[in-house]
């Protein structure tokens, strides 16, 4: 949320009674009554004509606290209104009763106004009016015929420093301290409130340090004039500095209005420049129309060509691959065939899937058994028929045993047939063996059925030629992608188990079967 306090900018009308007071010997006087916002207050003027100047005494009775109406408002100020309604600032009445001020004016003709105030020196009465003039026709003498001054105010809550709709710092006062002291900060407060930390810093500076001196001396309590005298000084800075800021705010309103106008002008003018182009290049549109359209015309005979062309194409290449897919389909299920009259062998997403079960291994061994030598011997035989084959031989147990015995045991089933197959004569390059240990169970390890199902070896054949390019994991379907198979590391074929250390060929002796 924007912490910058709020400062309302409006202004409100108002009329009172102007009496010209001619030069002449001797006083008239007028009365001053209260209005509504303060219907107990009254007061008397007593105004006198000099050369060159009107003596003007005034008396105010029951002058409630100002802060009824706000809390920024602080004191009262006694203000002469022109005929024409501009206001000049006589001076200041404290609240309470009888308060007197003697004053002079230039003025001649003239009314007079009371307003709650936030300080002393604003330049601008508030809409807070609580008493105004009245003409006495039996004791005002020697006047013309008063005059009704239409003036302008400043309407509550201009003086408001508002965050979210409520008062930001307001002033509470200390009765233990001068009126004048509230004024300055008051007065400060407002200036800040209006931009004066930006527009006007250097006379704002001077505004607080006035006030820090007004306030050092009220701590100290020593020289309460000298503490007035500071406060009210801080009081006049302060107010300077916020008028120097509404004039700077101004000249940037008016600066940025002009820059508007200057901008809407540019605009015109560009537009009147744009639409002149647009007129001299609409005969030269017209021109290229015709031979955008001969262009077109061409482009599309073109292009109706090429379309006819690259629809033969696909076609052929369609038919093409699907003779492709047809020719692998047939070799895949051949060689499907071929496999399963020798093992268990079935067609995945993966490829086809030779499974060696647990039966063709000895016991918790991983040495092949001399029928499945001849088996694999033959199947070797078929890959051999068909170099672009990839072989994956796969290991698994069921979940009898540790963890890492099972890990271990499909590994080296995994492993003895590579190994086989590659003495067959198999590429070392287009075979692979990995184990997956008790993972990926085809049958429920519960029963004695299932668990031997899941102990079992099992080589995922891949290739071009029967229509499946690479491997996949388990579980997973092969990118249909060619396949590119790296640079292998050099083959070198396992060493043997040392016979000390298990003759038998038995993995992890004597722990459970798997």
């Amino acid at each position: 949320m924007d912490q910058t306090p709020v400062f309302k900018v409006n202004v409100v009308g108002r009329t009172t009674k102007a009496v010209n007071y001619h030069y002449r010997s001797g006083a008239t006087k007028v009365d001053l009554k209260g209005t509504s916002l303060m219907p107990n207050a009254h007061g008397s003027a007593r105004v006198e004509s000099h050369p060159g100047r009107i003596g003007i005494d005034v008396t105010a009775d029951n002058l409630d606290s100002p802060q009824k109406f706000g809390p920024e408002y602080l004191t009262y100020v006694l203000w002469a209104i022109t005929p024409e309604g501009r206001a000049s600032n006589l001076g200041e009445f404290l609240p309470g009763s009888n308060r007197k001020i003697s004053v002079t004016t230039g003025l001649q003709a003239f009314g007079l106004i009371v307003t709650a105030e936030p300080y002393f020196a604003v330049t601008m009465p508030s809409d807070v009016v609580v008493m105004q003039n009245v003409v006495l026709n039996n004791k005002t003498a020697g006047i013309v015929t008063p005059i009704n001054a239409h003036y302008s105010l400043l309407p509550r809550g201009i003086y408001t420093r508002t965050i979210g709709g409520k008062v930001y710092n307001p002033i509470t006062r200390n009765n233990k301290s001068p009126l004048e002291l509230y004024e300055a900060i008051n007065a400060i407060q407002i200036a800040q409130a209006a931009g004066a930390d930006q527009y006007a810093p250097d006379i704002l500076a001077r505004a607080k340090e006035q006030l820090s001196n007004a306030q050092d001396l009220d701590q100290r309590k020593r020289d309460r004039k000298q503490e007035v005298t500071y406060a009210r000084a801080a009081v006049q800075t302060a107010e300077d500095a916020r008028l120097v800021t509404l004039r700077k705010i101004q000249a940037e309103q008016r600066a940025a209005l002009a820059a508007e106008q200057k901008a809407k002008q540019d605009a015109a003018n560009a537009a009147a420049e744009k639409s002149r182009l647009e007129a001299q290049q609409s005969q030269l549109a017209e021109q290229q129309a015709q031979l955008q359209a001969q262009r077109e015309a061409a482009q599309r005979a073109q292009a109706e060509a090429d379309a006819a062309r690259a629809q033969a194409a696909q076609q052929s290449a369609e038919q093409q691959a699907a003779a492709a897919r047809a020719q692998a389909a047939q070799l895949r299920e051949q060689l499907r065939q071929q496999l399963n009259s020798i093992l268990q062998t079935k067609e995945t997403p993966r490829g086809l899937v030779v499974n060696l079960s647990d039966v063709l291994f000895a016991t918790a061994r991983y040495d092949l058994k001399q029928d499945t030598q001849l088996k694999l011997a033959r199947i070797a035989g078929i890959f051999l028929a068909h170099p672009d084959l990839r072989v994956q031989v796969e290991g698994y147990t069921d979940n009898v045993g540790s963890e890492a015995y099972n890990q271990k045991l499909s590994e080296q089933r995994a492993n003895t047939v590579q190994n086989f197959l590659i003495q067959q004569g198999l590429s070392a390059q287009n075979v692979s063996a990995i184990g997956y240990g008790m993972a990926d169970p085809v049958a429920d390890n519960s029963t004695a059925a299932g668990r031997q199902q899941n102990r079992r070896v099992e080589m995922v054949v891949s290739g071009p030629s029967i229509g499946i390019p690479n491997q996949a994991a388990p579980g997973q379907t092969p990118v249909p992608a060619p396949y590119a198979a790296p640079a292998p590391a050099p083959y070198s074929q396992p060493a043997p188990p040392p016979p000390p250390a298990n003759p038998s060929g038995v993995s992890n002796p004597p722990g459970p079967q798997g």
